[in-house]
């Protein structure tokens, strides 16, 4: 059977990259190639070291999912761990380290999948707005830039509504489309920029397909936004309780969900929630202590960090919500991650804590020369964001937070990180969004330059969504 489905040498001798590969899987596709080839070798004829090789030639995409169904044999190729490493090391360059963290039970063939699609969609892709960076003759320097979110964060320990500052501008009333400038590129670049009327602290991405997208803004406002209606998307509403006018009374700083449920955190010290299924419905209100700087949700539970310190616990299907309030830091808490097992958190205090929700104790606190703003991990391996543009790397291995590297990558404040096995995206209040592959030291692909600093980002399925300080939400997705 295998020597009936073998693949011909012409298979691997084209040009093949995972945007061009045009393979049909479908068995009765394979019944009709020629086999044995002209020559009376097969594929399968060969040694297997040969095989493999040839193999590496291919995209993962191809090895992960076309090959199984060609055949039992060719389908191992899939399963060879070297095979994938050295793909991996292929990738990211001989002089870089991959991964950085703990190399047991590391994903490799998810690995080698995501840098190549991140490679294909981002390689020398740039955003065709005006560098404002070049115009005024640089950014901000690192040092304005902090005493701006010092202030920010001073504000949050007084009254909620008092702290917010509305701007206006006059925009359009429909968002609009900005093409690349190269026709061939897979992706397209959209701005929603109506919506609000005040900077836009934090973006995420929800639903299926990447078909929803919430922002929240110093305007005290939530709004909800469909994407895939029309090619531009379109704003839904602004999420509003019974009785009220805005999202909450201070400013949004933070979003977080888990399948149906919807998180909004405040500088009113306030935690909403909202029903996706039911249209961006009210579900419920959390009050908290203080100012909520950072979310997580693991399914019907949402942990919050707070200016006074705390990561608080709650369960939202309770009538009094609040499970646990833990105090693992002696300054505000600005960013945390979780899963069904341990909560990250980094505070103003300059130390990154680990949590065990199972045992309910804390592990280990891990002191920096800086504090973090901006947390996201899988599986073993730990990259987070600071104060002076630096991305940090720690591993997570047998209950303990090890710090392995730092990195010079934007000139001021890293707001948002997303890292995956093969991908890594960065924000900066320095006006850029950097895309690379998560290695060591980190290979940029591509520079997103922006006209504001950027406040947060939000990745899903190859979406990419950002919120800026120029009142915009802006999106960069996959043409369809």
């Amino acid at each position: 059977e295998d020597e009936k489905l073998s693949l011909n040498f012409r298979l691997v001798h084209s040009d093949v990259y995972p945007h061009r590969l045009n393979l049909e899987p479908s068995v009765s596709a394979m019944e009709t190639s020629p086999s044995p080839s002209s020559n009376g070798t097969t594929l399968l004829s060969l040694p297997w070291e040969i095989v493999t090789q040839i193999a590496s030639h291919l995209p993962a995409q191809c090895v992960i999912n076309v090959l199984p169904q060609v055949c039992q044999t060719l389908g191992k190729l899939g399963e060879d761990r070297l095979a994938w490493q050295l793909r991996a090391q292929k990738l990211s360059g001989p002089a870089a380290s991959f991964p950085v963290g703990p190399k047991e039970d590391f994903d490799w063939s998810k690995a080698c999948l995501e840098m190549e699609q991140l490679i294909g969609c981002w390689t020398g892709h740039e955003n065709q707005a005006e560098r404002q960076e070049e115009a005024a003759g640089g950014v901000n320097s690192e040092n304005l830039v902090e005493m701006q979110l010092d202030a920010d964060l001073n504000g949050a320990a007084e009254a909620g509504e008092e702290n917010v500052q509305v701007q206006s501008q006059n925009t359009s009333d429909s968002p609009h489309l900005i093409e690349s400038s190269s026709t061939s590129s897979p992706l397209e670049h959209i701005i929603l920029p109506s919506g609000h009327i005040a900077d836009v602290n934090c973006v995420l991405l929800l639903g299926g397909e990447e078909a929803l997208c919430a922002s929240g803004s110093r305007d005290r406002n939530v709004n909800l936004w469909d994407l895939r209606e029309s090619p531009r998307g379109k704003l839904m509403h602004t999420l509003a309780g019974r009785g009220t006018i805005s999202t909450h009374r201070g400013w949004v700083w933070c979003l977080a969900s888990s399948g149906p449920l919807l998180a909004s955190g405040s500088f009113d010290s306030t935690v909403r929630l909202w029903d996706l299924e039911a249209g961006g419905a009210e579900r419920g209100l959390i009050q908290c202590k203080a100012a909520v700087l950072c979310l997580s949700c693991e399914r019907d539970m949402v942990l919050a960090g707070s200016h006074d310190q705390k990561l608080s616990i709650f369960d939202t299907r309770a009538a009094d919500p609040l499970v646990k309030s833990l105090r693992l830091h002696s300054d505000a808490v600005l960013c945390l991650a979780s899963d069904d097992q341990y909560i990250l958190s980094g505070s103003k205090d300059q130390t990154v804590a680990l949590f065990d929700r199972r045992a309910g104790k804390l592990l280990q606190k891990v002191q920096l020369r800086s504090y973090l703003l901006s947390l996201s991990y899988s599986g073993r391996e730990v990259w987070a964001g600071d104060n002076r543009g630096l991305v940090h790397t720690l591993s997570m291995h047998n209950s303990s937070l090890t710090h392995v590297s730092q990195f010079n990558v934007h000139r001021s404040l890293v707001t948002g990180v997303h890292y995956s096995p093969g991908a890594l995206y960065t924000c900066s209040s320095d006006r850029t969004i950097k895309v690379h592959l998560p290695c060591a030291p980190p290979k940029t692909l591509c520079t997103l330059h922006h006209q504001a600093g950027v406040n947060g980002l939000s990745i899903k399925g190859g979406t990419l969504a950002m919120a800026s300080g120029d009142m915009n939400v802006e999106v960069w997705r996959h043409r369809c």
